[in-house]
């Protein structure tokens, strides 16, 4: 089969189209024809520096939509010729080629009526917004939350999901994304190039501050975003953990959660792989009822992966981006 591969930790442009065997779904595993699969950050930064598991020639992409091919022992849930999707265990060969393997248990049924290509474009950044807001930090409408990077990926999902919910939702971009995220959801905006947004969430929430936070950036503003939760509120972590070295513990009785979709397979628990395959249910019916986008703005070849990645890899892509290989 054609598949796009890394011969070794590097960076997008090294990655190549070649030809290799056609892989063997195990037990638990159906093998599937891959449709199209969506492009995150998380290839380029793991192509970077590899994983413990891999072994080389590597193939990346952890967004699938597909046919089921194959099924392996022990699998009955699933049978060949059903349209398919999920998000993919990065320890194992991904779907930057014709055929992929995947654990049985963390597939969802394509939504009915959605393209494959917009599905593709779901998992990493939807699951993630999904998990984030509904399991870890529990929202529930009236409420007020502060998403960081409302543009990106994981915010533009999380923007639609917390408006949905009938949350006041508060979001920080650049001044140049400010319509785009007022269309998914968000009422109040601040220019975080120009604006200090403590002040801002103080002044929009009349001091008390906010009931949650989603952020989507690193420690430096999860750690100031600590200043802006309301007593009890809660924060969810994609990138990194706040500093707690000048946090004084009790004062806010703050839940502090690290939100990490791909650890379910890592964690080897039954039950968090069972998961993936349950939100990609709850997230398709979203999608299939038109109550939420997939982001879908971008449609490219297998041969043009690489470049996408390096326009990912600037920060300056809105919405998703999707390879079709069918």
């Amino acid at each position: 089969m054609k598949a796009l591969v890394l011969e070794k930790p590097g960076i997008p442009d090294s990655l190549y189209i070649t030809e290799i065997p056609l892989p063997q779904p195990a037990a638990g595993e159906i093998r599937v024809q891959v449709h199209a699969v969506g492009l995150n950050p998380v290839d380029y930064k793991l192509a970077a520096g590899g994983f413990s598991t891999w072994s080389y020639p590597f193939i990346l992409g952890l967004d699938v939509a597909g046919v089921v091919d194959a099924v392996g022992t022990d699998v009955t849930e699933w049978q060949v010729g059903e349209q398919v999707y999920y998000h993919g265990n990065l320890s194992k060969p991904g779907a930057y080629a014709e055929y992929t393997n995947a654990n049985a248990l963390a597939v969802a049924p394509l939504p009915e009526g959605i393209s494959f290509t917009k599905a593709a474009a779901i998992p990493c950044a939807g699951f993630t917004a999904y998990h984030a807001l509904h399991h870890r930090l529990h929202i529930q409408s009236k409420q007020t939350i502060l998403i960081h990077g409302g543009a990106g990926g994981v915010g533009s999902f999380a923007l639609q999901l917390a408006s949905l919910a009938g949350l006041e939702v508060i979001t920080t971009c650049s001044q140049s994304n400010f319509d785009y995220v007022q269309k998914l959801g968000a009422k109040h905006l601040i220019d975080y190039k120009n604006q200090d947004v403590v002040i801002r969430v103080k002044e929009i929430t009349n001091d008390r501050g906010v009931d949650a936070i989603l952020d989507t950036v690193g420690s430096e503003t999860a750690t100031t975003g600590l200043k802006m939760l309301a007593f009890n509120g809660g924060i969810a972590c994609i990138a990194a953990l706040p500093d707690f070295s000048n946090f004084k513990s009790f004062s806010l009785a703050a839940s502090i959660h690290q939100i990490a979709l791909g650890g379910a397979y890592l964690s080897g628990d039954k039950k968090a792989i069972q998961d993936l395959g349950k939100m990609g249910r709850e997230m398709g019916e979203l999608v299939r009822e038109k109550k939420v986008s997939p982001m879908l703005t971008e449609v490219i070849s297998l041969e043009e992966i690489p470049k996408a990645l390096n326009r990912l890899k600037g920060r300056h892509v809105r919405g998703k981006i999707v390879a079709e290989i069918r």
